[in-house]
Order: C-alpha cells, then sequence, then structure tokens
C-alpha cells in the first residue's frame, strides 16, 4: 500500500499549503480501456497555461496537426511535454486538479516513487476522474533537450519547440516522427507519409541519423534513403 507524506510546501506551488513526498510505490493500479478521457484542445491547454514560464509544447499527434495547419483525425487525448524540472511550475498552473503517473498499463498517485520510474503524468479532474492531459516529464540539461529513448541525442530547445500563429508551442515534426517510429501503427506510418514530403533537408537527415540510433534497419530509414 503507498503511504502519503504531507509536509509544509513551498510557496511557488501557490494554493494548498502542502507538498507530497516521494514514497515507495506499490504496483499501482491497472489503467482500464474505459478510462474516461474528456482531452482539452491544444487551445483550451494553451489558454490555461498562458504565462506560465514552464518550458511546455504540444507533442505526439496534435503537434502533427499543429504543424500542418488542420485536424487531421479525432484524438482520444492530448499530450504536452515539459522539461523534467519545470513540472513543478506547470503544476502550479492546475492547482484544482490532481496528478496521477502512469506507466506500463497502471497509475500510481503522483507521490508514489514511480514518478521517477516513468514519466507520463495524467490530469485528473478530482470530482468526475475524467483525464484532461497527458504531462511528459522529458530529460534535459539546461537549455537542452535529452531525447528519452536515446540520450545520445540532444538539441537546444529552440530547435525542439515551434509556435503556431495563435502563440501554440508544439514539438517539431521530425522529433514527433522520431517518437511515433517505436510502434509503427497505422495512424503513426500515415503521419510519416504526410509530414516526410513537407521537412526540409536538415530535420530529414536529423530523422534519419536518429533513426539509425534508436531503431536499427527501421523501414522509415530505407525511405529517407531513396
Amino acid at each position: 500500500m503507498t503511504k502519503v507524506i504531507l509536509a509544509d510546501r513551498s510557496p511557488r506551488f501557490g494554493g494548498r499549503q502542502n507538498c507530497v513526498v516521494r514514497v515507495e510505490s506499490d504496483d499501482g493500479e491497472v489503467v482500464g480501456d474505459d478510462t474516461p478521457w474528456a482531452p482539452w484542445s491544444p487551445n483550451e491547454v494553451a489558454s490555461r497555461l498562458s504565462g506560465s514560464p514552464a518550458r511546455w509544447y504540444v507533442v505526439a499527434g496534435w503537434a502533427v496537426d499543429l504543424f500542418l495547419g488542420r485536424q487531421t483525425r479525432a484524438h482520444h487525448d492530448i499530450e504536452i511535454g515539459v522539461a523534467r524540472d519545470d513540472f513543478p511550475v506547470l503544476r502550479s498552473s492546475f492547482i484544482e486538479f490532481d496528478f496521477d503517473v502512469v506507466g506500463s498499463g497502471r497509475r500510481w498517485p503522483l507521490s508514489s516513487s514511480a514518478f521517477d520510474e516513468h514519466f507520463q503524468t495524467w490530469l485528473r479532474d478530482a470530482d468526475t476522474g475524467e483525464y484532461y492531459l497527458d504531462v511528459f516529464r522529458d530529460p534535459h540539461e539546461g537549455q537542452e533537450w535529452i531525447c528519452r529513448r536515446d540520450t545520445r541525442i540532444r538539441l537546444p530547445y529552440d530547435e525542439v519547440v515551434r509556435v503556431t500563429g495563435t502563440g501554440i508551442p508544439y514539438m517539431s515534426p521530425e522529433i514527433v516522427l522520431l517518437f511515433k517510429a517505436k510502434h509503427l501503427r497505422e495512424k503513426d506510418q500515415l503521419d510519416f507519409n504526410e509530414l516526410l514530403p513537407l521537412l526540409n533537408e536538415r530535420q530529414i537527415e536529423w530523422l534519419r541519423s536518429s533513426l539509425e540510433l534508436v531503431h536499427p534497419d527501421h523501414p522509415w530509414t530505407t525511405i529517407i534513403r531513396q
């Protein structure tokens, strides 16, 4: 059984006067296919994080759509990345919500040591149980983003993050494709087919070299070389 310990918390978190202290995690709770999601739109996320100093950016499928300038399909959820050390700052913008740590098909309270073992953090309405946002806590060193799949891959944040005309930050498409290459689902292949002709020479070369590090002999590498 996971225990929750409360302690005085820094004023920078705002709101409640306590913070959680990491304690040893148990096996967590299974996250079923019926987990309720009512995902926010990118505009809603940006509005709620307006003025936050946290380094955050939309990732995954919604990042593809923001780059393309149109919504290509329905999205079951919405994911954003944030520099791992900035998560407490980002969290302070959502003091009326709870966060759960999620990984390997299970979830734990934010106080669990699973926080240090898994990178995903789901934002939940404590009253309804609905989830609105999935936050990826990305590794970094100062102003340098580090790929969680292979720490040899590093980029300055100004090459990782793009911004839409309406001010929504999102992950650059070649980096999104690197993460999509792992599972190679139908939607990932469709995104690759849509994005590749739109990437410039530098982006294509970065994707090729990164794929060779993370996923040697990946079929996309062969296509890129043609």
